[in-house]
């Protein structure tokens, strides 16, 4: 995929597990999230009760044939095996995870890669080591990470955007409709959200409503 494609795919980038589905069905918040609009979806499976072996897998490919359907990009978080075995179509790694390196060398070259980065140094070693995005934050306070690093706020987008001018960029942490102009404005080629549309009463009017404002700020 060329450089302006995998920037267009990150627009609107949904992240999610099982144990962020609260008490809803959570096959039926990504099939609806797809239907409104997001263009790239991470199942990101940790966290108390988080599916594990067979249970995982099946969940795996159930939200995979769902972003097949709607012609969306399927990213697996941190699990390279997991990956590999239902061939998705990139895997995400944060800082505590497995190396990128190593993740890039076991995936291969036509798989993406997105780097987790806090900082300017993490951005450069993301691009020296062949990641095709880089997921850049905790841009404003999140409860979703009860790990997360500090907040760093809109002035690194800015900085991280002029720097490194050809890393697509896409911001998480704390996002929310009221906030993604100002991200999008400062750099950032999309924003990445979990509690915005997970938690949401009704998660297709939430991703229908963050798609058309992105796609407004973005054309």
């Amino acid at each position: 995929m060329s450089n302006i494609g995998l920037k267009k795919a990150l627009g609107l980038y949904f992240v999610m597990g099982t144990p962020n589905s609260g008490n809803q069905d959570p096959l039926a918040i990504v099939e609806a999230a797809l239907r409104g609009g997001v263009t790239c979806f991470q199942l990101r499976e940790k966290g108390l009760h988080a599916l594990e072996g067979e249970a995982l897998l099946g969940f795996a490919r159930k939200c995979q044939a769902l972003c097949r359907l709607y012609r969306v990009p399927f990213i697996i978080n941190d699990d390279v095996d997991l990956a590999l075995a239902i061939n998705a179509d990139g895997v995400h790694v944060g800082q505590d995870d497995e190396r990128a390196d190593s993740v890039r060398q076991r995936i291969g070259p036509d798989k993406w890669l997105g780097v987790s980065t806090h900082n300017a140094q993490e951005v450069q070693i993301a691009q020296s080591i062949g990641a095709d995005y880089v997921g850049l934050g905790p841009i404003y306070p999140t409860s979703t990470k009860l790990d997360a690093s500090a907040v760093v706020g809109t002035t690194l987008v800015e900085e991280i955007h002029t720097t490194f001018p050809d890393m697509p960029i896409v911001a998480i942490g704390g996002i929310t409709l009221a906030t993604t102009s100002s991200i999008i404005q400062a750099g950032a080629d999309g924003v990445a959200v979990v509690s915005a549309i997970a938690s949401a009463k009704d998660p297709l009017y939430a991703a229908s409503d963050l798609a058309r404002t992105i796609y407004s700020l973005l054309e």
